[in-house]
């Protein structure tokens, strides 16, 4: 019998390997760079002197010509600055994906499933006697043929409506999804790193919605002192600002765009750290970063109960621990009606997944 048979292990030093390794680093600095190519090389650099990324054979030289010859990085000819391609905002959407979201189960293309049965386009296994009010395309004409054969014979062949059977079909719901990030400067304060999980986690959801469902809906939301609407593209580049956390003008914004879709199952995902220290009033910014002022909250508040009654459901994953933010957030989710996570930096993409996964699967009322 041929048991294990051991032999001494030699690494693959190909070209291919070689970039695959450097590519994947490469992909997670362009996020801590904000997209910044020059920045991340320089730092793939010092990492390589310190950590002997790269030898003889494929050297960090090799691997920026070749992410010039793969159209990952273009150099721009007037000043000779290097900057990401389409191909290259599309690697990491799907790179943030795959890590993400790597348990996710296949499905439909574009439909999201409901507990309800009824008029839809996806077949299930169930059958059923026909019911007043089906309709013809609900009908298995080939069993329901059978069963006339069956109950009345050959010879005498009819058609009854106890011979109908009904193939059942589950109902399909559509999702219009809005998700708010918070890139106030607290969410880079204490020396943690939250903006980059956030934009991580807001790539793989694009890619989720556009390549599994593209029936949905998803527009991307960040909010400082003001709030405004950025491209899926425009993702890996967020960084940062000397803001403060406005999250009224965050959530107005939302509902002005869930406003103009025309699902019926909307809903707000809303990524921050922080408590809400900013309010607009006029063309005049009121702010106070010392507390939970009263005069912020309410408006806040006031949002959220204006959300519930336009049928909105608000998921705020909270990515601090703080008991007085918390006592806020329990208060806005139940104004809201809506859900409530307490989230570690690595959690944070299981909870959106879950939450986004189970919404799909029901009406949001």
């Amino acid at each position: 019998m041929l048991g294990h048979r051991f032999t001494k292990y030699v690494p693959d030093n190909s070209s291919s390997a070689g970039f695959d390794k450097l590519f994947n680093i490469f992909m997670q600095l362009i996020l801590i760079t904000s997209g910044d190519v020059s920045e991340a090389l320089n730092w793939m650099n010092q990492l390589d002197r310190k950590y002997n990324f790269t030898n003889d054979e494929y050297s960090m030289g090799d691997f920026i010509d070749d992410l010039k010859k793969r159209d990952y990085i273009k150099e721009n000819g007037s000043n000779s600055v290097y900057r990401l391609t389409a191909k290259s905002e599309q690697g990491i959407r799907r790179q943030s994906l795959e890590e993400i979201f790597s348990k996710l189960r296949k499905s439909v293309r574009g439909n999201h499933s409901t507990p309800f049965t009824g008029y839809g386009d996806e077949l299930t296994s169930e059958r059923r006697e026909y019911n007043f009010g089906d309709t013809l395309d609900q009908i298995d004409m080939t069993n329901s043929i059978k069963n006339a054969q069956i109950n009345h014979g050959i010879d005498d062949f009819e058609l009854t409506e106890k011979d109908l059977e009904i193939e059942e079909r589950d109902f399909k719901t559509l999702n219009s999804t809005v998700l708010m990030i918070d890139i106030s400067h607290s969410m880079v304060l204490y020396g943690e790193d939250r903006i980059t999980p956030a934009k991580k986690v807001a790539m793989a959801l694009s890619e989720l919605i556009t390549t599994k469902y593209p029936k949905d809906t998803l527009d991307i939301i960040v909010f400082g002192n003001d709030a405004w609407q950025i491209q899926i593209k425009d993702i890996p580049y967020l960084h940062v600002g000397p803001y403060h956390t406005n999250t009224v003008a965050g959530i107005d914004l939302a509902n002005n765009i869930l406003r103009r879709r025309k699902t019926n199952n909307k809903q707000i995902f809303m990524i921050t750290d922080g408590k809400p220290t900013c309010l607009k009033i006029g063309t005049r910014y009121y702010k106070n970063s010392f507390g939970l002022d009263r005069k912020i909250l309410n408006k806040t508040l006031d949002q959220a109960a204006r959300c519930r009654k336009l049928g909105i459901s608000i998921t705020t994953f909270m990515i601090a621990r703080d008991p007085y933010l918390q006592e806020f957030v329990r208060e806005f989710t139940k104004i809201n009606y809506g859900r409530a996570y307490y989230s570690s930096l690595n959690g944070l993409g299981d909870f959106i997944f879950e939450d986004y996964i189970r919404n799909r699967r029901k009406k949001i009322h």
